[in-house]
């Protein structure tokens, strides 16, 4: 080698002029322990905050509070009082299983007994007994008591569903986010114009009705909107409004036009649920044209309001709802927007009430739309269906749902 005499050893890192000298061994194994406790420690966090992780770590935590928090009423009584135990008890409750929450509330309990001893003692040991007022009194022990159970009874819960507080909260929040992404009606072209509203009754964040909306066909020429109502209201029928909506999802535009209705039946149909029932209206509309065909399972009809003869016309298409038995037919209605035109589809809970049959319903929603609806006297756009659901059910104590299409 070039610049070396023959016969000298081959210079490392550790042996060449002006090299750092070679760390210590020592100290590079204390190093790569720190990163190795760092990275279980990391992973550890990152398992329990995903429910899959001991959680004795927790309970070591909240077992330290327990003594801490009788020393502090001990010592300053009228800051700590007995029911201070109440804290760990309650989250124990959201971060421990329910074997090691009754380890801590066995802990609580020997910590409110010795509160009892102690500040028993003191009161006799005190100059002025009947002055003494600190102590474990029977409405702390029962308030405690009753923080305890309720928290056992939710972690139960916790355990039963297998996630922890934080992720079922979060997951709800990912479903409800997910069913109103999966209900918006996707872009149309220049001219087509839409807009849909959805109220869950009671005001609750999950809806028995629901819409499924796609671009299909070649060139994506043809808009495919389903509406949905699912037996039952609110919570009651959400859980199976998300799985309908996920399925419905993936039939539509997979399918032919006529095909959908039937293939969702079917799938109603292996669900056996006690109350598996669901009525739904199919629109396809050809962005081209304007002619589109409805098709019905037990929905109500599709609206139309004709710009050039100024008024609504009914278009009710026949078909059995879905889930009730094998085989059922669908027969659609067609029908043509033009220029003008609005097509309004809703469900039940927009046209249903106490004392009023579904035609009259029918004929007051028609009427406001008169007044909300593009061509009306307003010529309002987005935010009609809203307004509409304002209008005619606000008060209704059911789920709501409408979509306007409209084309210039």
């Amino acid at each position: 080698m070039a610049g070396r005499p023959p016969g000298a050893p081959p210079q490392t890192t550790a042996t060449r002029p002006g090299a750092a000298p070679a760390s210590d061994p020592v100290t590079a194994r204390l190093r790569k322990k720190l990163r190795r406790a760092r990275r279980r420690l990391r992973n550890a966090g990152v398992d329990y905050f995903r429910g899959g992780a001991a959680d004795w770590p927790v309970l070591c935590a909240l077992a330290l509070l327990v003594p801490l928090l009788i020393l502090l009423n001990i010592w300053l009584p009228g800051w700590a009082p007995p029911t201070s135990l109440v804290l760990p008890i309650l989250a124990g409750a959201l971060l421990l299983r329910p074997g090691s929450l009754v380890v801590l509330y066995a802990l609580a309990a020997l910590g409110l007994s010795a509160e009892s001893v102690i500040h028993t003692g003191q009161r006799v040991a005190s100059d002025n007994p009947e002055a003494y007022v600190y102590g474990v009194t029977p409405g702390a022990a029962l308030v405690v008591g009753a923080a305890g159970v309720g928290g056992l009874l939710l972690a139960q819960f916790r355990a039963r569903v297998g996630v922890p507080w934080w992720g079922g909260s979060t997951m709800l929040f990912d479903l409800r986010e997910r069913l109103r992404v999966q209900s918006r009606v996707p872009a149309l072209p220049s001219g087509w114009h839409a807009d849909m509203a959805l109220r869950p009754a009671g005001g609750q964040s999950f809806s028995g009705d629901f819409v499924v909306a796609a671009r299909t066909g070649p060139g994506q020429r043809l808009l495919e909107v389903v509406l949905a109502d699912v037996s039952g209201k609110g919570m009651d029928a959400g859980s199976r409004a998300l799985l309908l909506s996920g399925a419905f999802g993936g039939l539509v535009g997979s399918l032919p036009a006529h095909d959908f209705l039937p293939a969702a039946n079917g799938y109603l149909l292996r669900q056996s649920w006690e109350e598996g029932f669901a009525t739904a209206v199919h629109l396809v509309l050809d962005l081209d044209t304007g002619e589109y065909e409805l098709l019905s399972a037990g929905h109500l009809p599709g609206m139309q309001r004709l710009a050039g003869a100024g008024r609504w016309e009914v278009k009710q298409a026949e078909g059995p709802l879905l889930g009730i038995y094998d085989g059922a037919k669908f027969e659609g209605v067609r029908g043509r927007l033009n220029r003008g035109d609005v097509l309004m589809l809703c469900t039940d809970g927009m046209v249903e009430a106490p004392g009023r049959d579904l035609t009259e319903g029918m004929d007051r929603l028609m009427g406001e739309a008169d007044r909300l609806v593009p061509g009306g006297d307003r010529g309002a756009g987005a935010g009609a269906a809203a307004a509409l659901i304002e209008t005619v059910a606000r008060d209704i104590n059911d789920d709501r749902a409408v979509l306007l299409l409209w084309r210039d």
